[in-house]
């Protein structure tokens, strides 16, 4: 006898799914606790931005389940580690904590490892529309490589808009800025052309303001308003971008062999039959 389709899953799915899945939910749980822990600590502070972030990293801690649920797809618990792992790092350690600040590879490391999830990601999605029988799509490794690279990098430029917008209209930091002791610019050129004039041996800058005042910054050298911090986040964006699309294009052409990159690639799910045998 069939009855309607099960809306939950039997008790027996539930125990199975949560023991494939007890990695995640340990470091799931253990970041929920810590950012719970900071939040309120903030809120005693009355330091309600932070408390905003700690609220977006709590949403963001949901989007590795939510993907799985509505796409139908399983996450490796590899990737779903690194994600939840990501953000924390980002949000918690990076903005509140200022490891941006304290630790100056920090953001290199992250945007290293952007590039390389997102081309995961960009890599996953095509793989997903390739198996897929609805769609009409059949991409060679070659271009599976290509498209997860392409997404990759266009994630971390349309990141370096942003960071470039907020920095413009909101007066942050986003695209930090760089001590430099040397320029090269054609402003400086006499005949006003086009020869670019060096300037080397920068040890101060003096800041004039429009009433007349000045100071000296005491910096060591020329600030770099954010370009050399966008270039090096794209170019290690690229990197972790290229990395993921040389595996990944690898992964395809040996027909999903491979374990190292079958845990950064999610797997589609079966499609429910619309009744279920009770």
């Amino acid at each position: 006898m069939k009855e309607k389709k099960r809306l939950f899953p039997t008790s027996e799915q539930l125990r199975q799914h949560i023991q494939s899945k007890r990695s995640v939910y340990m470091i799931y749980f253990t970041l929920r606790f810590l950012v719970l822990l900071m939040l309120v600590f903030q809120l005693l502070n009355r330091n309600y931005e932070n408390v905003a972030l700690c609220v977006l990293t709590l949403v963001l801690f949901l989007l590795p389940s939510a993907i799985e649920r509505h796409l139908r797809v399983d996450l490796p618990n590899t990737l779903e580690i690194i994600i939840l792992l990501f953000i924390f790092a980002a949000e918690i350690l990076g903005e509140i904590r200022s490891f941006y600040v304290a630790f100056p590879y920090w953001d290199t490391m992250l945007h290293t490892m952007n590039g390389f999830l997102c081309a995961a990601i960009g890599f996953s999605m095509v793989d997903i529309l390739n198996r897929h029988e609805r769609v009409s799509l059949s991409l060679s490794p070659f271009f599976m490589a290509i498209m997860a690279f392409c997404f990759s990098m266009t994630i971390g430029v349309l990141w370096e808009f942003f960071e470039h917008f907020m920095d413009q209209y909101f007066l942050l930091d986003m695209q930090k800025d760089t001590v430099v002791n040397h320029i090269s610019t054609v402003l400086l050129d006499p005949a006003h052309g086009t020869a670019a004039v060096a300037v080397t041996g920068i040890t101060d800058v003096i800041l004039v303001l429009e009433d007349g005042s000045h100071r000296a910054l005491g910096l060591g050298g020329y600030v770099d308003i954010g370009l050399l911090d966008t270039m090096a986040d794209l170019f290690v964006n690229f990197i972790g971008a290229v990395v993921f699309s040389v595996i990944g294009y690898f992964y395809v052409k040996n027909r999903g062999k491979g374990r190292f990159a079958r845990r950064f690639i999610p797997q589609v799910l079966p499609q429910k039959n619309p009744e279920e045998e009770v």
